[in-house]
């Protein structure tokens, strides 16, 4: 999938919507460190689906692109300095409280130490996650991380 492409995942197919929502943009890090091991933070206690398992990031500003906003959400989520994060693939979430564009970004350089400024959990992950349960969003990008790492043994 280019990052021009956009996957749809309903999140909850059976909750009931309202018909008029606006889409939601959000720039979403995707930190891998040297050893192919990449980050899943938990959702902090107080927000929707607190406790859920995903990439770390957050909702653009308005005049924000998706780098700066992930620049930005990093360094104040989980206190590291991002280098280039280009996108890398886009999907369109149907939750029940909203609509949800996500911009996904590989991120391979960072500076800093992490701290969880918002209460959350954290850990480096490796396929198959053991950490539950994982927020619909997040599942395509484990996915798509299982294909590419299919295709590189394939190689």
């Amino acid at each position: 999938m280019s990052a021009s492409a956009v996957l749809v995942v309903d999140a909850d197919e059976d909750a009931p919507r309202p018909t008029d929502r606006p889409v939601v943009d959000v720039a979403v890090g995707v930190l891998i460190n040297p050893d192919g091991a990449f980050l899943l933070t938990s959702r902090p206690p107080g927000k929707v689906y607190a406790g859920y398992w995903e990439f770390p990031g957050g909702k653009l500003e308005a005049g924000e692109t998706v780098e700066q906003a992930l620049r930005r959400e990093l360094q104040e989520e989980i206190g590291v300095t991002i280098g280039a994060a280009p996108i890398w693939k886009v999907s369109l979430v149907d939750y029940p409280h909203g609509l949800v564009r996500l911009h996904f970004c590989k991120v391979r350089d960072w500076t800093g130490e992490m701290h969880m400024r918002e209460g959350q959990q954290f850990g480096w992950h490796t396929l198959p996650v053991a950490c539950a349960p994982v927020l619909a969003g997040t599942v395509p990008v484990l996915e798509w991380l299982a294909a590419e790492q299919t295709a590189g043994r394939t190689r």
